[in-house]
């Protein structure tokens, strides 16, 4: 089982919240593993148990360049020594990037393919063809999302976050997973607010929905999802989404990674100046991790 360690929560005390009347806290998830940090700990978790349990050696799972999801299988599968496969979006560009880098590494073989055949990540055929040409593995979906996945957050949830006494819990969302299951760990309490990260990401309500139904057989009503904090779409940064990252990490000690939690704490704080969270109000931000050591 991977490692996992305890993470603090800590409060911003900045301008904006003292000004609309709120407080915020931080719980530091990208702290509860050095390399398979934040919520890809709790997705990849029951994975790699179940993977071990079928007697499966080698893990295999997609992802584009800059994938937090590759990077940290990769650690996971060297850590608990299972080899790895990564079906990578697009074609191979030397020298590779950081994280690529780091995946081929960490022994994660790299399999590129075009844009085309990747949108057949979750036809049958083309994982029978996979299995095919590159022997038996146990399959994990992109961005390891999938009910397993789910069961994990859920435990997080339950476990970590319902101790903590808070009104709002925002997080950033990618494919809604992470949200689903943190959804039912909380038994429709509290509101959760998830930011997505993917430009036109109105999409994901629906995907969100989807996990619960599939995965509880209920519905919530507790959560929502913001789609305008995406600054530009993934991957992509702006001006004043680095201004925010330098702000957090030079006044309040908070290092966050550009693709999610930094998009996600820059959406809280435009929210916050906005009013948009009542008078007296907790708000805890999830850092979910994405930071890479260099």
């Amino acid at each position: 089982m991977l490692k996992y360690f305890d993470t603090p929560v800590i409060e911003i005390l900045s301008r904006q919240a003292k000004t609309a009347g709120v407080k915020i806290l931080v719980k530091r998830e990208d702290l509860n593993h050095p390399l398979v940090s934040g919520n890809k700990w709790w997705k990849l978790k029951y994975n790699l148990e179940e993977a071990r349990k079928l007697g499966n050696q080698t893990l295999l799972t997609f992802g584009g360049a800059y994938s937090n999801h590759i990077y940290a299988t990769a650690a996971a599968a060297k850590e608990q020594n299972f080899k790895s496969i990564g079906i990578i979006r697009g074609e191979e560009i030397l020298p590779l990037n950081p994280i690529l880098a780091f995946a081929r590494g960490s022994g994660m073989t790299l399999q590129f393919i075009s844009r085309k055949d990747y949108r057949n990540k979750n036809d049958i055929a083309f994982i029978e063809s996979l299995r095919q040409n590159l022997g038996e593995f146990y399959l994990i979906p992109e961005g390891g999302s999938n009910s397993l996945a789910l069961k994990g957050g859920e435990e997080f949830a339950r476990e970590k976050l319902s101790t903590i006494g808070f009104d709002y819990l925002c997080l950033p969302v990618g494919t809604g997973a992470t949200m689903a299951g943190i959804i039912v760990g909380l038994n429709g309490k509290k509101k959760v607010m998830g930011f997505s990260v993917l430009k036109n990401g109105n999409f994901l309500i629906d995907e969100t929905r989807k996990f619960l139904l599939a995965y509880s057989e209920r519905e919530y009503a507790n959560w929502s999802i913001q789609v305008d904090y995406h600054f530009g779409g993934y991957a992509k940064q702006t001006p004043k989404l680095f201004q925010v990252i330098e702000q957090m990490k030079n006044q309040h000690n908070l290092p966050l990674d550009a693709i999610y939690s930094g998009k996600m704490v820059a959406g809280v704080f435009d929210l916050v100046e906005k009013n948009y969270f009542p008078k007296g109000s907790t708000i805890l931000v999830l850092h979910t991790g994405g930071l890479h050591p260099r």
